[in-house]
């Protein structure tokens, strides 16, 4: 019966190890924490941001569409009755006001990757500023490889099911074992 607790007990801790269980299958009551966070899905797309002691301008480009926001830099306010300018690697793009500091431009072709310079000319009312930063488009990682952290992870989790599975066998044979030499010594001190 103590073999079987062993196993049993073994094979819990094997499920844990691999996941199959949850880490709250042996808590008590008022120790689960609920269901973890969401994790953001999909990247990020690229961003710019480009400021003065006047505006502040954040573009976000999706594929060849920018989203503009346009803001106050003492208040980030949105800049009412504005018109803007934008010109990104040396080529004028073309902005059309969406609402209240919000524009929207297109490019006419794809951006190149690496670093490109961005410049925005901003005017609202009596207030005229020049606003600069630049745009960092990076190669789209290999989606075929696997992260490092789950690798690594994985590669734990499999020698820690290896642990436990030679444990098994061994416990499995010290049992046989014990039920070997059980039986040959019934056999020889048989009748006399």
């Amino acid at each position: 019966m103590k073999l079987f607790s062993t196993f049993s007990t073994l094979a819990l801790l094997l499920g844990l190890l691999l996941g199959v269980l949850p880490p709250t299958a042996l808590a008590g009551p008022g120790h689960d924490h609920g269901e973890a966070p969401a994790a953001a899905a999909g990247a990020a797309l690229p961003r710019f941001a480009a400021t003065s002691d006047l505006f502040e301008l954040v573009g976000v480009l999706d594929g060849q569409k920018i989203a503009l926001y346009l803001d106050h830099a003492g208040d980030n306010s949105p800049v009412k009755n504005a018109r803007l300018e934008l010109d990104i690697a040396g080529t004028n793009v073309p902005v059309t006001r969406v609402a209240e500091g919000e524009f929207q431009a297109t490019l006419a072709a794809p951006l190149a990757e690496g670093v490109s310079p961005v410049t925005a000319t901003v005017a609202a009312g009596t207030d005229t500023d020049l606003l600069a930063g630049e745009i960092d488009l990076h190669p789209a990682a290999h989606t075929d490889a696997a992260p490092t952290g789950l690798a690594r992870h994985t590669a734990l989790m499999a020698g820690a099911a290896a642990a436990v599975l030679l444990a098994l066998v061994a416990a499995w044979r010290l049992r046989r074992g014990c039920a070997a030499r059980m039986g040959n010594a019934q056999r020889v001190g048989g009748a006399a």
